[in-house]
């Protein structure tokens, strides 16, 4: 489970590198800015678990600080119902607003429970599989 859903938060990474191109509603592209800085961080504990990044306790708290901040602001940034034609939210996501409130929500607070907590290694993978799962659970549904 744990190398799918790391598989997953890379994919994640790399579709938000590249969906930003041609983006012309300003709300639509906020969106995409904050999905995108949450995907840079998730990578900052993804190539750390990956050993592809020495293991740095104040950068990942930094990273998950970030994600708790980021996160903080999805409700409020999809309230209003825009499109844009590169857009990869689903219009799901207004006709079950509370779910996916709740969903964004556990993001943020899976972040707050792990944000300044990482002290070890060891902690590094829990704190991705606990943020990813939290990802995940909203993408499965509200995500092209």
């Amino acid at each position: 489970m744990k190398m799918n859903l790391l598989a997953a938060c890379l994919a994640a990474t790399a579709t938000a590198a590249l969906a930003h191109g041609g983006v012309e509603n300003p709300a639509v592209l906020a969106r995409m800015d904050s999905m995108k800085t949450i995907s840079e961080q998730m990578k900052t504990l993804s190539e750390t678990v990956k050993k592809q990044r020495e293991f740095d306790a104040d950068a990942l708290n930094a990273a998950i600080a970030v994600i708790e901040t980021e996160s903080g602001k999805t409700v409020s940034l999809f309230e209003a119902e825009e499109s844009d034609p590169k857009s990869a939210a689903l219009p799901t996501i207004w006709e079950d607003f509370d779910d996916f409130s709740e969903k964004a929500d556990a993001l943020t607070q899976a972040a707050a429970k792990w944000s300044g907590n990482i002290v070890s290694e060891d902690d590094t993978p829990m704190a991705l599989v606990d943020l990813g799962t939290t990802c995940k659970s909203c993408h499965d549904d509200y995500r092209d």
